[in-house]
């Protein structure tokens, strides 16, 4: 480090030291400050954690650029002070804020010295007294006419991480501009208030436990949404938490969708919160066999054919089904293709003779597009959105506001939004329907897989591939893609072919750039924030690549859709070439063994 560096490193610290009033954090800092090893303090002091739409997230630790007390201060401030800007005072005083926590490390306390921000303006608050799923924080907004909310949580993260999410009072997460405002807020109010560091009193007035107001609320529309042939169902399903909050939510909507209780079979090992996840390294259905060993076994133990799962904060879910005796992991976009499907299957029952042109469904860019190929055959609306459940929730709100239905949105990733009583992806409702959906297959005398294949002979085999490369360097990652848009020598050059195909689209959602339009600019919205290019290509395969908001990945997401009625057999030829295609694309464009990217575990 040069001198300058040095003393920019040393004002930071010194800064902290003021200000920090945790005595484990303090005392880690004052350490490495004794020590003079001003690079260790370089950082985790000179890059701030930035805000942004997914709000804030990173690994627990001391200094500006980890997730700890003096951060969620100072985040808490300039949110507070943003949402004084927006809001009328005395409407803000009289709607109050809503606060949430999963079991992590630190994440009772953080939402503890959240509120307290809030309290100490007078500002009412509705904070969880216990672990709550994720989704209870937007339904909450909603049901109590709250300002705002927040979740602390790191959803499906490691244990070493932890996270702040922020929702409007429509009950979405916030999009841009209110990201870069609150962020400049935050920086304009990082000098913490005094007494910032105690947690508010219990008995404070302006504070209160909502549960009650909204417990009954929200499995009474479960209760209402679920049809009676849950009733009929018989053979036993396992469910594990994954060491995260969803055991008793999803044992209490399963008794309100009318099943009977003896039918779900918690892991147990997994069935309360643990922030160490003692029996998952990475505690995200999505990572496959390694984070369900334990419930293969149960399944095993008692003959269940079916394994749902929530991740930590409930508000995914992975399902998996025995299969001649093999445990089959059913894709985000397998998932989604059934649940879109029974969402619309029930309402059409339900409503005979709607008007299916105000019925709506959507999903991601990164998504299956099975719902499109669906709804254009049936009648309704297929919309399709950015990633995150941030555009697919704001969205719903407009189109309910127009007067539309939203019925059903997922995003590959597990995420899925069954009805709009809650306008985030929703773990726990979501387990109820696809409990639901089982039950009527089973009285059919078929299963899970046994009707997504029975949709994609229907609609067209929709054969997706997605996965992803770790990349911890993010100077490596700009590369990569930087690359990418210059493939030809200049800008804006992007390959021509992928595995030999030829590329007949290309849209860079990082850019703006959309060769497919006249004036060659995007119509769906651009971020600067994150890279994401898609090719389409001249056999019908679409490939996406992008970066995780979250999770130092590189994600690929691709898809291949066959015609209506093939047959099983000649499924297999599509999903070669895709693999083929793709393999070959990431070897060209990504080049993995040069620039040190590991490959998903």
């Amino acid at each position: 480090m040069d001198a300058c560096d040095v003393d920019k490193t040393k004002s930071l610290t010194r800064e902290w030291m003021s200000w920090d009033e945790n005595s484990k954090t303090k005392a880690e800092v004052g350490r490495l400050e004794a020590a003079e090893d001003w690079d260790s303090l370089a950082k985790i002091m000179t890059k701030r954690l930035a805000f942004g739409t997914a709000g804030i997230r990173g690994r627990m630790g001391p200094g500006f650029s980890q997730m700890n007390d003096l951060v969620i201060i100072q985040v808490t401030q300039g949110l507070m002070h943003y949402m004084k800007k927006v809001h009328n005072i005395q409407d803000l005083m009289k709607k109050g804020v809503v606060f949430g926590f999963d079991g992590r490390h630190n994440s009772a306390r953080w939402a503890k010295l959240a509120a307290g921000v809030f309290l100490r303006e007078n500002i009412p608050v509705y904070l969880f007294r216990t672990t709550t799923p994720t989704p209870f924080i937007p339904f909450t907004i909603v049901k109590l006419g709250a300002a705002a909310g927040v979740m602390v949580t790191a959803s499906h993260n490691p244990k070493w991480d932890n996270g702040y999410k922020v929702y409007w009072d429509n009950g979405a997460q916030i999009l841009s501009p209110h990201d870069k405002e609150i962020q400049n807020e935050i920086l304009n109010n990082l000098k913490p208030v005094p007494g910032a560091f105690q947690e508010p009193e219990e008995n404070n007035p302006l504070l209160s436990d909502p549960m009650a107001d909204v417990y009954d609320s929200y499995f009474n529309i479960i209760k209402e949404s679920v049809g009676a042939v849950t009733g009929s169902l018989a053979i036993p399903i396992v469910y594990t938490a994954m060491h995260g909050v969803g055991n008793p939510y999803v044992i209490q909507a399963w008794k309100s969708a009318g099943f009977k209780e003896s039918t779900l079979h918690p892991v147990e090992e997994q069935a309360q919160p643990d922030p160490e996840f003692s029996t998952v390294d990475f505690p995200n259905p999505e990572e496959g066999p390694s984070a369900l060993n334990l419930s293969f076994k149960k399944a095993d133990l008692i003959g269940a054919k079916y394994i749902l799962a929530n991740d930590p904060d409930a508000d995914r879910l992975g399902v998996a089904e025995k299969v001649n005796g093999t445990w089959k992991i059913l894709s985000g976009n397998d998932l989604g293709a059934l649940l879109g499907w029974w969402c619309l299957k029930t309402f059409k029952d339900r409503n005979p003779g709607f008007d299916m042109s105000s019925v709506n469904l959507m999903a991601s860019t990164v998504s299956s597009k099975f719902l499109q190929t669906m709804c254009t055959k049936e009648g309704a609306v297929f919309r399709e959105t950015l990633t995150g459940f941030k555009h697919m929730g704001n969205l719903s709100h407009t189109l309910i506001n127009q007067g539309g239905t939203v019925l059903f949105a997922f995003e590959e990733a597990i995420g899925f939004m069954c009805g709009c009583a809650v306008l985030d992806k929703d773990g726990v409702s979501a387990a109820a329907r696809m409990g639901e959906l089982i039950a009527q297959l089973e009285v059919e005398g078929s299963s899970l897989v046994q009707q997504v294949n029975k949709l994609y002979g229907m609609y067209g085999y929709h054969c997706t591939y997605n996965s992803y490369y770790l990349c911890y360097d993010p100077a490596t990652t700009d590369a990569i893609f930087n690359r990418i848009r210059s493939f030809q020598g200049k800008e804006d050059t992007y390959p021509s072919h992928c595995g030999g195909v030829a590329v007949t689209r290309v849209r860079d959602l990082t850019t703006g750039f959309d060769s497919a339009t006249p004036d060659k600019v995007a119509t769906m919205p651009a971020s600067r924030s994150s890279h994401m290019v898609t090719f389409w290509l001249e056999n019908g395969i679409v490939l996406t690549l992008r970066t995780s908001g979250t999770e130092p990945k590189i994600k690929f997401y691709t898809e291949f859709c066959g015609q209506p009625g093939l047959n099983q057999s000649e499924w297999g030829g599509l999903e070669a070439e895709l693999k083929r295609v793709v393999n070959t694309t990431l070897e060209d464009l990504m080049q993995p063994a040069i620039n040190g990217l590991k490959p998903k575990p």
